[in-house]
């Protein structure tokens, strides 16, 4: 039993089939990861997105405008609640703090989803690394039996050589020291 593949993926104009293929495959992770979020990250996030928003501001402003004109006695038929303003200020002060919390777990599933795309652009960043160095030793060595010698020959061998990742990492700190 043979497996057909399945015909590549029809382009863009300006856009290549593997670019196509790997913006769905980043659409589909996206939609993968939102769909397997918690209900708690859900609902951080549902308020972060409201409470990051001018509907937010408008309502804000008229509830607390509203507030505070009313309790300095300039509307009429309604009486002074909160003269001191203290009942306002301590419900502004418990939404701060929820607030708050709620846009730190927000800020903190980003984070970790940014420490992925990270990881796995220093992977894709080291693979290409590596595969260029065994092209540029490929093209060396090919020189070589052609007879040609390149201008930049001190440039070629040393990019024909591989990195240490790891060793790169020491330098930098120790640089940064």
């Amino acid at each position: 039993m043979t497996q057909e593949l399945a015909p590549p993926p029809v382009a863009s104009p300006g856009l290549t089939p593997a670019l196509e293929r790997n913006i769905q495959a980043l659409v589909d992770r996206r939609k993968r990861e939102e769909k397997e979020a918690t209900a708690q990250q859900k609902v951080a996030d549902a308020i972060t997105r409201f409470t990051g928003s001018m509907v937010f501001v408008y309502l804000h402003l008229a509830v607390f405008g509203f507030w505070i004109v009313a309790n300095l006695h300039l509307v009429p038929g309604v009486p002074a609640w909160d003269e001191s303003f203290v009942v306002l200020a301590m419900i502004a002060s418990v939404e701060a703090i929820f607030l708050s919390t709620f846009v730190l777990i927000s800020q903190n599933r980003m984070a970790a989803e940014a420490d992925k795309r990270a990881d796995l652009d220093l992977q894709i960043s080291l693979l290409t690394e590596h595969e260029l160095t065994q092209v540029v030793m490929l093209l060396n060595e090919m020189a070589k039996r052609m007879g040609i010698e390149p201008d930049a020959k001190t440039e070629l061998h040393e990019a024909s050589k591989d990195i240490a990742p790891e060793r790169v990492l020491d330098k930098i700190e120790e640089a940064q020291r």
